[in-house]
């Protein structure tokens, strides 16, 4: 209680001091009439990249700049807390704050919360105004080490933040010179090192020191001592010092120092802890700090053995039923599995809208197939990383720092020590299953592939919370890339070119080839949309979203089990609550992002409602393997493209279409879709060779047709009678118009098996 008195005693003495150093009290109105003053706020504006809706052009700052405070017409304060980065800005933040040389008048600093990731710079002390007061850069994701330079000309500094950063190294030993210093906070700032023995020249009218939550070791030098005895709140809790501290009494006010090494002193660190620590480093430890727990006592000796007996008996008799129930609820889960997946053969729904699948991806939390355990050693997968070090990163997860809420877990942009951009996923029980984390870390396992999101490492150190680290990929996903709002407000949107388009959907097709036909057992992904798709600085795909992840379920398997129990086939398909585990299932989700890709419309991979099953149905009658010319009905209009171009977007419908079929095994594997991405002229273009010979050593028009999409053709309604007519009358006209019919529809025939083989066995399963 005391200590949470104190804790709220500083944060309010905080800002009363914080309010009384600044100058926002006694502003008076006025423009600016500062020419120097003008261009450090415009040098500051774009280097920081701020929002024109905080600091628009051709305003007076004084009057219509959030955060700029004048007086006399001259800016004497600056608050970035609260403003935000445009999103070009985002992608790239430092810190460049170099306009503040210009400001000769400036007294207060304040970035609170801000993102500056970078080092201070070395100027910073001498390229200040003379008249500089008060500096807060608390929770800005500052790193790197403090130059001694940084701080030692700030004579006039009343007020210093540097809480909530990741620096390394010691505070310069400049920052307890400083003569006019009263409220210094330091914590959970990253700071290590002993405090220095001599240059202790802080007034006596300190208000506010605070070392808390760093690394700080070593004992007490006697100055500070007598420092903290005059300062009136004082802590220093949460770092390593050790030896004896004795607070001269002299009138001064409170000292927290829980969570260190000291001697004969409450509420300190465990003696394994200081050692370790201390070890680390190489330096000596006085210890220990708490007195051995005492051994516990011997359990009492039973007195009756002639009891043994019973309770072998019962043990025996509760061993045996638990085994029963064992068995019993394995053959039960076996059997529900079964008649779910009977059920998901024989149900003539197809597999557009799987029950438990949001209309953004999201699964229902209590179903799914999921990874029996954990990774064999979770260290190796990736780097692993500490919590305090991500929580730096975002600002301690910061609102600002949100990207969005997935179903798996919140995403967060961070910046590393190092300056790397990452993107940090954080999963709580609040948005996720707590073992959501798992099915990641067992294909990252398997390796690292080059098309899959770029992991990093992790923090598991918490039990209610893990957190996964990627690199940041520039472009976003595909549903924001897609159609992207321009940096100019007068060009509107801005859409993907087609080259770009045939790349990503290329650079998916390897992801999910990898994934089906690469990995042992095959995995399948199960949320695969825009969403999904991420794109780096040069439009590369990295496939994300991958909590979802489980190996293909063994269908023969199930098959046996299902025929063995002769369960019913009444049940609904939606109830196991999740996608279904199988290739088939992420071939059919593909085939939207492909038509997203073609027609330019958004959310549609996203969505299984009744409406975008309509909008399916009626879109695919336009794609027709022999009329070109319905793609202008379905095309994106944003697309500028000529004629070759249009025939790849073409081919890429008919592929769509292909991964759209109902029935799940006619959908033709990833790697066949691949290599129709690759050369899609080949779908559609016609071979002109006479030969038989020919027609099986080249790909025609007729094979990928065949491969693709005529399986489909023959047993769908999609396409309406008179267009079912004029197709087979040019079907008819194709094949009389080679010579030989029979020969030629058979080599045909032959040359489709070669490029694009018909999956084996007969069956025609639904998802």
């Amino acid at each position: 209680m005391m200590r949470a008195r104190g804790l709220w005693a500083l944060l309010l003495l905080v800002a009363l001091v914080a309010a009384a150093a600044a100058p926002g009290a006694v502003l008076a109105q006025g423009n600016l009439t500062s020419r120097s003053d003008l261009r450090g706020l415009y040098a500051l504006r774009g280097s920081l990249g701020l929002r024109a809706r905080d600091w628009p052009r051709h305003a007076d700052p004084c009057t219509a700049w959030a955060g700029v405070g004048c007086r006399g017409g001259r800016v004497v304060s600056l608050a970035l807390a609260g403003l935000r980065r445009t999103r070009l800005g985002r992608l790239n933040p430092r810190f460049e704050v170099d306009g503040l040389r210009n400001l000769t008048q400036l007294e207060v600093f304040n970035a609170a919360g801000f993102g500056l990731p970078g080092s201070i710079p070395a100027w910073l002390g001498d390229g200040l105004a003379p008249t500089f007061q008060s500096l807060d850069i608390s929770a800005c994701n500052v790193s790197g080490e403090i130059p001694a330079s940084a701080l030692a000309g700030l004579t006039r500094l009343r007020t210093l933040n540097l809480s909530g950063n990741a620096f390394s190294g010691a505070l310069p030993v400049a920052v307890w010179s400083l003569p006019g210093l009263s409220v210094l906070d330091v914590s959970r700032a990253n700071l290590t090192g002993p405090l220095p023995t001599t240059g202790i020249s802080l007034p006596a009218n300190a208000q506010v020191v605070d070392l808390s939550e760093n690394l700080f070791y070593g004992i007490v030098p006697e100055a500070f001592r007598r420092l903290f005895a005059q300062v009136l709140l004082t802590n220093i809790s949460g770092n390593y010092f050790d030896g004896k501290l004795s607070v001269p009494d002299s009138g001064g006010g409170n000292v927290s120092s829980e969570l260190n090494c000291f001697l004969d002193a409450p509420e300190q660190r465990t003696q394994a802890d200081c050692q370790q620590f201390y070890a680390s480093r190489g330096l000596p430890y006085d210890g220990p700090v708490t007195p051995p727990a005492p051994q516990p006592a011997p359990a009492p000796a039973r007195k009756k053995k002639h009891k043994n007996l019973r309770y072998i008996l019962i043990g025996a008799i509760g061993g045996g039923l638990l085994l029963i129930a064992a068995v019993a609820a394995v053959v039960f889960c076996i059997a529900c599995s079964g008649r779910r997946t009977n059920d998901q053969r024989e149900s003539g729904a197809p597999p557009s809208a799987p029950s438990g699948v949001s209309a953004t991806g999201a699964v229902a939390a209590t179903g799914g197939t999921q990874p029996s355990a954990l990774p064999a050693n979770t260290a190796k997968v990736g780097d692993s990383f500490a919590y305090d070090q991500l929580a730096n990163a975002t600002s301690g997860f910061g609102e600002e720092r949100l990207i969005k809420h997935g179903h798996s877990g919140d995403l967060y942009h961070g910046v590393l020590q190092d300056g790397t951009a990452v993107v940090v996923k954080r999963i709580t029980a609040r948005v996720a299953r707590k073992d959501a984390y798992l099915a990641e870390l067992d294909l990252f396992a398997k390796g690292l592939h080059e098309r899959l999101v770029p992991f990093l490492g992790h923090c598991l150190d918490k039990e209610e919370e893990k957190v996964l680290v990627y690199r940041f990929v520039r472009n976003g996903d595909l549903s924001s890339a897609l159609h992207r709002k321009s940096r100019e407000e007068d060009e509107g949107m801005q859409s993907l070119d087609w080259i770009k388009r045939l790349k990503i959907a290329t650079g998916v097709a390897e992801a999910l080839c990898y994934l089906h036909h690469e990995c042992t057992p095959p995995m399948v992904h199960r949320d695969v949309q825009a969403s999904s798709v991420l794109l780096d600085d040069k439009f590369d795909v990295r496939l994300g979203s991958l909590s979802e992840v489980c190996p293909q379920e063994g269908e023969g398997h199930q098959n046996v089990i299902t025929k063995l129990l002769r369960f019913s086939s009444a049940a609904d398909q939606g109830s196991s609550g999740s996608p279904s585990a199988t290739c088939s299932y992420d071939v059919y989700c593909f085939g939207k992002v492909l038509l997203e890709l073609v027609t330019g419309r958004l959310g549609i991979s996203a969505s299984n409602d009744a409406a975008t099953s309509e909008w399916l149905d009626t879109t695919l009658r336009y794609v027709n393997i022999y009329e070109k010319e319905l793609m202008s009905k379905i095309i994106d209009p944003t697309l500028i493209i000529d004629e070759d171009h249009l025939e790849e977007v073409w081919a890429m419908a008919i592929v769509a279409k292909s991964c759209l079929n109902p029935r799940s095994s006619k959908r033709p594997p990833m790697k066949y879709i691949l290599k129709a991405l690759e050369n899609p002229l080949k779908v559609v273009r016609e071979d002109n060779g006479s030969s038989s010979a020919r027609l099986r050593a080249t790909s025609s028009r007729g094979s990928w047709n065949a491969a693709l999409f005529g399986s489909w053709r023959h047993s769908s309604s999609d396409i309406g009678p008179s267009r079912d007519d004029n197709i087979l009358k040019r079907s008819e006209t194709i094949k009389s118009s080679g010579g030989s019919n029979g020969d030629h529809s058979s080599s045909r025939r032959r040359q489709s098996k070669e490029i694009f083989p018909e999956p084996s066995g007969s069956r025609d399963t639904e998802d």
